[in-house]
This record gives C-alpha cells, sequence and structure tokens, in this order.
C-alpha cells in the first residue's frame, strides 16, 4: 500500500499535475478533495469530464466516472462480488476504493487516452431489429456502421505511419526537393511556351489540348458516377431481395394460419402483456425506488463518526429484540383459523412466485428467440451476398432441382455433339496432313527439277521479289501522303506564329512592366510580414505569461475554496455535536422522569442493570449445575452399568433359546449337575 502511494503521489507532483503532494497531505485529503483529484485525473483522460463536482449532483458525479470507467474497462479488485461496495465507496469518496483507481489510471494514462478517444467513434449504437425494418434507418445504420469501419482504417493507417519511421528532417528534405523540381518544372514550361510561340494557331492548339483534358476529366467523372450507379443499383436489389425473402416468409407463416389460431395467439400474447404491464414491471419498479430512495437517504446523510456507528447499531438491536419479542406474541396466540389463511397465503405465495418465474423463463426466451432469428437473418444476408442469390426454400428448391436436371439433359447433348465436332476435327487435322506432306513432296521435285535445268531457288526468289514489291509500293504511298500532310501543317503553323507574334507583341511589352511591379510588391510584402512575425511572437510571449499566471491564481483560488467548503463542514458536523450534546445534557437534569429516561445514560443504565441481573441468574445457574454434576454423573455411570447388564442377559437368554438341547441342567444346593 505504501509503495502505491508512492507512485500516485510521484506521477501527481509530474506535469501536467503538479499538485506538490507529500505522502501525509495526500493521506490527509478529504473525501470530497480525493473525488475533485480523481475527477481531475479523468479529465486529463477525457476533457469531457473537467469539471468542478461542486457544481454537479453526487449521484451525477458517481455515474459519469463509472460510465468512463467502465469505458476503459477497470475492473474492480475484488471482481463482480464487490460491484456494490465499489459503487458506494466512490459515491461516499472512500480511500480504499479512490486510491486502487488512481494507481490505475496514472500507471497507464497515455494508453487509456487514446482508449477514450477512440470510445467516442467505436461505440455501437444498438438499434432494435423492429427499427431497422425501416428503409431509412437502415441506410443510416449501414452508413454509420461503414464510417466507422472507414475510421479504424484510417486510423491504423495514421498509426502505421507515426510508427513507420518518417522524421522531420526526411519531410524537410522531401519539401524542398519537390520545391526545386517544381522551379524546374515551372521553367520548362515557360521555355515550352517560348517555343509554341513561335508555332501559327498554337492558341487553338491549345485550347484543343485543354478541350480534350476537359473532356477526359468528364469522361472519368462519368466512369465513376456509373460506377456508384452500379453500387447502388446492387445494394438496391439487395434489399429488394431481402424486402421479397420477408414477405415470402410472412405469406409462409401465413399458409397454415386460422382466424382461431391468430386470436388465441394474440390473446396469448395480450394476457402476458398485461401480466408484465399490471403486476412484474410495477413490483421490480417499486423495488428500485425504495432501493434509491434508501441511496439517497444514505448520500444525503452526513459522515458518521464510530459514536454515530454505535448509537446506531444498539437501536438496530433494541428494533430486533422487539421484532422477536412481537413474533413470540404473535407464535403464543397461535390459532387454527390463522393456520388455514397461512396455508393458503403460503399456496399463493408459490402459485405467485412460479408465476413470475415462468413469466421470466418466456421472455427470456422470447429474447433468445429473437435474436436468432436476427443471426438466421444476418447468416441468410450473408449468404446471399456470397453468392449473390437469395436462399431457396420449398417449392422454389424443387423447381430450382427440375431446372437442373433439364439442364443436365440439355449439357449431354451438347456433349455428344462435342465429341462428333472432335472426331470430325481429327479427320480434317490428319487431312490437312496428308495435304501438306503432299505439297512438300511437290515443292522437292519442283527443286529437283530447277537443279536440273541450272535455276534452283527461282520459284522462292520469285515470290520474295513479289512480296518485297508490294511491301515497297505501300510504303512508298504512306511517305508520299506524310509528306504532303507535314509540308502543309509547317504551312499553318509559320503563318499562325507570325500572326501570334504581332498580336502579342503589345502583350509582352506589357506583361514586362507587371513583372517589374510585381517583384516590387513582393519585397515589400516580405518586409511586413517579417514585421508581422516578430511583433506576432511578442504578443504570444505576454500571453502565454498572463495565462501562466492567470492558471496559477485560479488553482489557489480552488484550493482556498475547498480549504473553506472543508472548514464550513467540519464546523457543522461539530455544532450539531454540540447540540446533541446539549439536548442529552438537558433531559439529563430535566425533573421530568419521562425526559430523564430518554437519557442515553439512563438508557445504558437500564441495559447495564438487566445485564447484571441476567448474570447473576446465570452464575447461580451455573453454582447449581456445578453441585448436581457429580451425582448426576455418578447416576449416568449406574444406568450405563445397567444397560450393559440388561444387555448381557438378553445375548445370553437367545443365546439359549437357539442352542440344541443335549441335556438337562439341575441346580441345586449351589450346584450345577447336566443329565444327559
Amino acid at each position: 500500500m505504501s509503495d502505491q502511494l508512492k507512485f500516485i503521489v510521484e506521477k501527481l507532483n509530474k506535469e501536467p499535475f503538479k499538485k506538490n503532494f507529500n505522502l501525509i497531505t495526500f493521506d490527509s485529503l478529504e473525501s470530497m478533495q480525493l473525488l475533485q483529484l480523481l475527477s481531475d485525473v479523468l479529465g486529463e483522460i477525457d476533457p469531457k469530464h473537467v469539471v468542478d463536482i461542486r457544481e454537479e449532483l453526487p449521484e451525477q458525479t458517481a455515474k459519469r466516472m463509472l460510465c468512463l470507467l467502465g469505458i476503459l474497462k477497470y475492473k474492480p479488485p475484488g471482481g463482480t462480488s464487490d460491484l456494490s461496495t465499489f459503487r458506494q465507496g466512490l459515491v461516499i469518496g472512500s480511500k480504499p476504493v479512490i486510491h486502487p483507481v488512481l494507481h490505475w489510471l496514472l500507471q497507464r494514462t497515455n494508453e487509456l487516452k487514446k482508449r477514450a478517444y477512440l470510445a467516442r467513434f467505436l461505440i455501437r449504437v444498438d438499434v432494435p431489429m423492429e427499427f431497422l425494418q425501416d428503409d431509412a434507418v437502415a441506410d443510416t445504420n449501414r452508413q454509420y456502421e461503414e464510417l466507422m469501419e472507414a475510421f479504424k482504417n484510417l486510423h491504423k493507417e495514421c498509426e502505421q505511419l507515426k510508427t513507420s519511421g518518417f522524421s522531420t528532417a526526411e519531410i524537410r528534405r522531401d519539401i524542398t526537393a519537390m520545391e526545386e523540381e517544381k522551379d524546374q518544372l515551372i521553367k520548362r514550361v515557360e521555355r515550352l511556351k517560348k517555343r509554341v510561340e513561335t508555332v501559327q494557331n498554337h492558341q487553338r492548339m491549345l485550347e484543343t489540348a485543354r478541350q480534350l483534358r476537359v473532356e477526359k476529366e468528364r469522361e472519368e467523372s462519368l466512369a465513376q458516377q456509373k460506377q456508384e450507379q452500379k453500387n447502388q443499383l446492387f445494394h438496391a436489389e439487395q434489399r429488394l431481395q431481402r424486402v421479397q425473402l420477408q414477405l415470402k416468409d410472412m405469406r409462409h407463416a401465413a399458409v397454415d394460419s386460422k382466424p382461431e389460431s391468430l386470436m388465441k395467439r394474440l390473446e396469448e400474447e395480450i394476457k402476458f402483456n398485461s401480466y408484465l404491464v399490471s403486476e412484474k414491471f410495477p413490483g421490480e419498479l417499486e423495488t428500485k425506488k425504495q432501493s434509491l430512495q434508501l441511496l439517497q437517504k444514505v448520500v444525503a446523510e452526513p459522515a458518521m463518526g464510530q459514536s454515530d456507528l454505535n448509537e446506531l447499531e444498539t437501536k438496530i438491536n433494541e428494533v430486533n429484540a422487539q421484532i422477536n419479542q412481537l413474533i413470540e406474541k404473535r407464535m403464543m396466540k397461535y390459532e387454527p383459523i390463522d393456520s388455514k389463511f397461512s396455508m393458503y397465503r403460503q399456496q399463493a405465495s408459490i402459485i405467485s412466485r412460479k408465476k413470475a418465474a415462468k413469466a421470466e423463463e418466456l421472455q427470456a426466451a422470447k429474447e433468445e428467440m429473437a435474436n436468432l432469428e436476427r443471426q438466421m437473418q444476418q447468416k441468410s444476408s450473408q449468404a446471399q451476398e456470397m453468392s449473390g442469390t437469395e436462399v431457396l426454400k420449398g417449392d422454389e428448391f424443387k423447381r430450382y432441382v427440375n431446372k437442373l436436371r433439364s439442364k443436365n439433359t440439355f449439357y449431354k447433348k451438347k456433349r455428344l455433339e462435342i465429341a462428333e465436332i472432335t472426331a470430325e476435327y481429327g479427320i480434317l487435322q490428319r487431312t490437312e496432313e496428308l495435304l501438306r506432306q503432299r505439297h512438300e513432296d511437290v515443292q522437292e521435285q519442283l527443286q529437283a527439277i530447277e537443279a536440273k535445268k541450272g535455276i534452283s531457288g527461282y520459284s522462292y526468289t520469285q515470290e520474295e521479289l513479289e512480296r518485297v514489291s508490294a511491301v515497297k509500293s505501300e510504303m512508298d504511298e504512306m511517305k508520299g501522303r506524310t509528306l504532303d500532310s507535314m509540308s502543309e501543317m509547317v504551312k499553318k503553323l509559320i503563318t499562325l506564329v507570325a500572326d501570334k507574334k504581332s498580336s502579342l507583341a503589345p502583350i509582352i511589352k506589357d506583361l514586362r512592366q507587371l513583372r517589374q511591379k510585381c517583384q516590387e510588391l513582393t519585397q515589400a510584402c516580405e518586409e511586413k510580414k517579417a514585421q508581422y512575425d516578430s511583433c506576432a511572437a511578442g504578443q504570444e510571449s505576454s500571453r502565454s505569461a498572463l495565462a501562466q499566471e492567470v492558471k496559477v491564481l485560479r488553482e489557489e483560488c480552488g484550493q482556498e475554496e475547498s480549504r473553506y467548503h472543508h472548514i464550513n463542514c467540519m464546523k457543522r458536523i461539530l455544532d450539531v455535536q454540540l447540540q446533541r450534546a446539549k439536548e442529552e445534557m438537558k433531559m439529563y437534569v430535566s425533573p421530568d422522569p419521562q425526559e430523564r429516561r430518554k437519557a442515553i445514560r439512563e438508557q445504558y443504565s437500564r441495559m447495564i442493570t438487566e445485564q447484571e441481573n441476567l448474570g447473576k441468574k446465570l452464575r447461580e445457574k451455573q453454582k447449581a449445575v456445578r453441585e448436581s454434576h457429580g451425582p448426576n454423573m455418578k447416576q449416568v455411570k449406574m444406568w450405563r452399568d445397567f444397560q450393559s447388564l440388561m444387555e448381557c442377559k438378553k445375548e445370553c437368554f437367545l443365546r439359549q433359546q437357539n442352542q440344541v438341547s443335549i441335556g438337562q441342567v439341575i441346580q441345586e444346593g449351589g450346584e450345577d449337575r447336566l443329565v444327559l
């Protein structure tokens, strides 16, 4: 525990808390100060919890802290069995509850900051299934889930970029390199502009290129719109399939139903709902209200000391004694009629408990059935998305099987046709091979004849010459067309460049003057910017100093206010205790015996006398028991010996009864004789 307190104090004395605590001052903090300190630590983790707890109710403070601790996945040391104790300790600011929470929060502040930040965007909103039947709500919920998934992906990318190892120096070098490349590209564009200015009709060509680029961009946007419309059509088809599936299920459920069965089912549902509304829910609501009133009463009461606790214990013991006396009196006045009524009451209570248990089981079964229906719908939608078609049922599945059988017969027929075509293809391939072989034989004979005549290679050379001449004629025609088009283009460009030169001459003259003026204005702007930066830096430094001073003063003011409230509360407690002591003294010195009997001293005196009388009676009883202990023990021993003697006689008698008679025993004069 001391190590825990040392760690908490060490963390609170550092940034960003700066509390200047030591172990003594931290351990002497009151419950309100501990709760405010816990609220400050939670506010450092989540800025929404920067709250002064004096400005909100204790229930709101406890609810806010419990909600954030649940989001941060804090588990109390005692587990689920001590949750009520943990909540009560958090409400009253108990040190055994607050200290472990502070230790856990300060151990992993950075991790909890990240978890609190992500919880604002990743805590799902549970929408009931009956609301999701509406198309607008379903679309909104789907968009919400898509945005949540997009946020997850972006956050992962951001974390990967943070841990990827990019440094600011590398980024600055990349920026400078890109700026240099940008300057080079600007210079290159200017050179190209100067070169294009000499070409005729260059403005029209640039306008044509610009229009081409615009049309390409428009084409890309139209393609994107087309893809979006396809996605919307796909989602609409999926929605239509879901609605058709629901309609089909409803029709299937309504096929075998009759009006009598529907009315009977509705009557059962109405009875069940009326039971829940009239009996179950009001009882639960009443118990909740009673527990809430008790908790509010506990919270509203001031802090109690050991004397107050002792007084409450005595009152509880007195009330318990009175209850026991009343129960004994009631049992003494027991009557048969009341026993019958009690039996009926007991049976009625058993039936009501069974009814409540069955209602809870029915409600749990309905919830489980709704969950199973929701899971079935999700599985069917997943299967539909994976396969692209809806899940078939009943008659549709039979029709699908018949369709598959017809397709199977059609497939077998086509397979036979393919086998015939394959056989015919083999025959044609063999014919082609024979013809190719015959052609090769003819070519060999022709080459042999050419060699015999002394003109070997004549046929091959003639074929090559014909092919080359055809290619040459095509190339000549293409060159002629290209030269004509190039000469026409050159003439057009020359005329266009001359026109543009004459039209751009005055504009270039004005542009030179504007460039000079732009340089002057740029220099003046840089000077003004430097002055502004220096002035802004001075103002920012003075503002930060003032802000720091204001922060220190606010902290001092808050400490003084908390000290004032603490002293005021202690004063009120002392006043109440003093008033109670005065009333006790007044009752003690009062001449009225009734008032004097109400005093605590008199009550304790009566209790002491009663206990002394009881102790006296018990001592007398103990003395009587001690005096009669010896004779009683002797009598017990004698009874035990008598019991053992009787058992022995019984054994002998039984043994004698079971024994076979082999003679006769005669007893005379103190002698035993056996006569055979």
